[in-house]
């Protein structure tokens, strides 16, 4: 791959560490998709070799974090059914709240489903706190499974 390449590939990776944390977008997948286009591209074992280190350490990202974050859940008490409400808030926060809707949404959807099932302020807080908490976990996961592409990418740019 040229030098221009390169960069491009480079920016998308950037965009998609950008994604992984703020998770706005598909970061983990926009910085698989990016390594995976400059493997192939470049080709050779080099290039295949970094190809399949990425997509071993974004699947075993994807898996981990859904299963921390599940046993995290479990662990506070907290239902599914919860975690459906604070996303439905959450998307509804994103489009009238601007910059911070989504969180906001999120946080109170939660809080607010929990409140509604316990009927108690501080259990439906100490379910919200872990509900973060696990979001937080799958970004870590995430970001960790993303690191290890970006790694593999700048090894392989160095041999290559």
């Amino acid at each position: 791959m040229n030098g221009v390449g390169e960069v491009v590939v480079g920016l998308v990776v950037l965009v998609g560490l950008f994604g992984v944390v703020v998770q706005v977008l598909p970061g983990a997948l926009l910085v698989l998709g990016a390594v995976v286009v400059w493997g192939v591209v470049t080709g050779g074992a080099t290039g295949w070799t970094v190809v399949v280190v990425s997509v071993l350490a974004t699947a075993a990202a994807a898996v981990g974090k859904y299963l921390l974050a599940g046993r995290h859940l479990k662990r506070g008490g907290v239902p599914s059914s919860t975690l459906v409400w604070g996303g439905i808030a959450g998307v509804v926060g994103f489009f009238v709240i601007p910059v911070v809707g989504l969180f906001v949404g999120f946080i109170g959807g939660t809080y607010l489903a929990e409140w509604v099932r316990v009927r108690e302020p501080r259990p439906a807080w100490r379910a919200t706190v872990a509900a973060l908490q696990a979001t937080g976990l799958t970004i870590l996961v995430e970001l960790a499974g993303a690191l290890v592409c970006v790694v593999a990418w700048a090894i392989g740019l160095a041999v290559a």
